[in-house]
């Protein structure tokens, strides 16, 4: 995993998805984004961390083995370090695998947000708290009796792109990206440079210049 000493998280959160998967477009890794059913709650949501993978899969809980299974999820929950994004592979279409209680403690704990390839529920809430969420769907349905958490830490596959542990999480209104950690710092510089030039493209444009004479003269458009 990267040190929490550096400051990548909150230099890559300032970056749009665009222009980061732009960077990796020519670095010749063209499948890192997620699948686009994966949205925010609110569109001004937007984060950027290490990734803390994890995965569940369904499961018909009795009331006897419910609290097993909560405990589990909060032990998990208890797990996610600071500076991170918990990436979930719920493999499920049903229950809700994250809520207002779970983004209460993560935001504690300084977590900058969470991608579930699932459901949530107490979707208001979690608005009105901003905690950067992304999630496939929406349910009332407590994932308790009918879904557990299986394993955390180790790598995860969404929609044909592999998350593992250290990767960076881009997240905006456009998707989220995956940066592999072996090629973050590389990435981070060259997307910077690129949404510096875009905001000089922009202005020009703004100012008249035609997109061609723009794109001659800036090498971007």
């Amino acid at each position: 995993m990267a040190t929490r000493a550096d400051n990548l998280p909150r230099r890559f959160a300032r970056i749009p998805t665009a222009a980061v998967t732009d960077v990796l477009d020519e670095l010749g890794l063209q499948r890192q984004t997620l699948p686009s059913t994966i949205q925010p709650l609110t569109p001004e949501m937007r984060t950027a961390g290490y990734a803390f993978p994890a995965r569940g899969r369904p499961r018909r809980s009795s009331p006897r083995e419910r609290e097993a299974t909560l405990r589990q999820f909060l032990r998990m929950l208890g797990t996610v370090p600071a500076d991170s994004v918990l990436v979930l592979a719920a493999n499920d279409s049903a229950a809700a695998h994250f809520g207002e209680l779970s983004a209460a403690w993560l935001r504690v704990r300084r977590v900058r947000g969470a991608v579930v390839d699932g459901g949530t529920r107490d979707a208001a809430a979690l608005g009105r708290a901003r905690f950067p969420t992304f999630v496939r769907y929406r349910t009332p349905q407590d994932s308790v009796p009918r879904w557990r958490v299986g394993d955390w830490g180790q790598p995860v596959t969404i929609g044909g792109v592999r998350v593992s542990l250290g990767d960076v999480v881009v997240a905006d209104l456009d998707g989220v990206v995956v940066v592999p950690r072996r090629v973050a710092h590389e990435v981070l510089g060259r997307a910077e440079k690129l949404a510096g030039t875009e905001g000089r493209v922009r202005a020009a444009v703004r100012r008249g210049m035609t997109p061609l004479d723009a794109y001659e003269k800036f090498g971007a458009f």
